[in-house]
């Protein structure tokens, strides 16, 4: 499930330079949409690349004649009723919700989406339904966490894109966590740059894959002579427990760690890794696999930490050169049998694979040492993981 971050920018957070540095936060940080009012939309588009979402305000019903403004001025993304409305309680809710001003601008396609704040249980019936004509339905609460939220996930399900209001980054992990499926998105109300970023790293942890890695015996290691090499620079520096996972079989790839230890021969390179030959697979951020060759700048690589968490990288520089190379081969238990793995990585001590002693250069591994793997049934087509008898040698 894809999660978004919303940051709430309207004149409520202050004036425009005050709004102005939150945006900015938002952008540096990566949020996905940020919420305003309608006259700022343009001066959003003017600060960088981001959904825009913006409060219809007291003139909703002119909507369609200001989408033809002379003017030329920006207009949202999407529009979002209740603001100074029903939504928020500055207007009473109807005994009978089917008189709801708010509700029949958005049933008339008037609005994309719905502002509510939960004042009580006829406000989530509200938002219920809201949501049956909402794309997007934001829902805040001062003084209520959890119980609404899980009322609100069970029974509005998929019709909507459900947004929890939130003011820091513990609360938007319990929204994205409550009733295991979680918000679909939340709200953020803050000025702290680092609640903001520790936000949007919440939105990108629960798109990220945890592999279950496993050990493998080494049963030969041996010089082969030179082959095409290729280092993989990305744009991001190396956690010490992070690196690549390659091989010269799909189904079984090595961790093989980033440059990031000191050595006394080179310094430290803590943004590369040093993969192996051309020939082989690395993996890929969606869990895909590309050849080393194919490899580019812009491209994203998964980065894979010993203990299965992972995370994306962006590939900005692949150097390929011809240096002397070790086959190294092991194998994997495999239900009540065994499986053979290899690769080819360069023979220098920079280049170090995981082993149960911890980091070992590839000059020191020794038959009968484990080697820290990735291993999965199946083969690859295009990089594709099929459900096929694939023979690789």
């Amino acid at each position: 499930m894809t999660r978004a971050v919303w940051l709430k920018a309207d004149d409520e957070v202050g004036d425009w330079d005050a709004r102005r540095r939150r945006i900015t936060a938002g952008l540096e940080a990566g949020v996905d949409w940020v919420l305003v009012d309608r006259a700022d939309v343009e001066k959003v588009r003017e600060l960088g690349q981001v959904n825009v979402a913006a409060f219809a305000g007291d003139d909703v019903h002119v909507m369609e004649a200001e989408s033809e403004r002379a003017d030329g001025g920006a207009e949202p993304d999407a529009v979002v009723v209740g603001k100074g409305a029903e939504g928020d309680g500055t207007v009473d809710l109807p005994g009978d919700l089917s008189g709801s001003a708010d509700l029949t601008t958005l049933r008339r396609g008037q609005a994309d989406g719905a502002f509510v704040r939960i004042q009580g249980k006829k406000y989530e019936a509200f938002a219920e339904e809201a949501a049956k004509a909402a794309d997007y339905t934001v829902v805040v609460g001062e003084d209520w966490k959890i119980i609404p939220l899980e009322n609100l996930i069970a029974r509005i399900g998929s019709e909507t894109s459900l947004v929890a209001g939130v003011t820091n980054s513990e609360e938007a992990k319990t929204a994205f966590e409550t009733l295991e499926h979680g918000a679909d998105a939340v709200l953020l109300d803050t000025d702290d740059t680092d609640e903001i970023r520790k936000t949007v790293d919440l939105r990108d942890e629960g798109e990220r894959e945890d592999l279950d890695l496993s050990w493998a015996t080494v049963t030969a290691i041996e010089e082969v002579g030179s082959a095409d090499r290729v280092c993989v620079d990305t744009g991001s520096l190396f956690e010490h427990d992070e690196g690549m996972l390659v091989g010269s079989m799909s189904r079984g790839l090595f961790f093989v760690h980033a440059e990031t230890a000191e050595s006394p021969y080179v310094e430290s390179r803590p943004f590369r890794v040093n993969a192996g030959a051309v020939h082989a697979y690395a993996r890929a951020a969606d869990g895909s696999t590309k050849y080393l060759a194919e490899l580019k700048s812009g491209d994203e690589v998964q980065v894979v930490s010993t203990d299965g968490s992972t995370r994306e990288a962006i590939v900005g520089r692949s150097k390929i050169e011809r240096r002397p190379m070790f086959r190294v081969e092991a194998e994997v238990d495999v239900g009540g049998g065994t499986d053979t793995v290899e690769t080819l990585l360069q023979n220098a001590e920079t280049i170090k694979v995981a082993t149960r002693d911890g980091r070992t250069a590839i000059t020191d591994l020794q038959e009968g040492d484990e080697v820290l793997v990735y291993y999965e049934t199946g083969g690859r087509h295009f990089g594709e993981s099929v459900e096929e008898s694939i023979i690789e040698r």
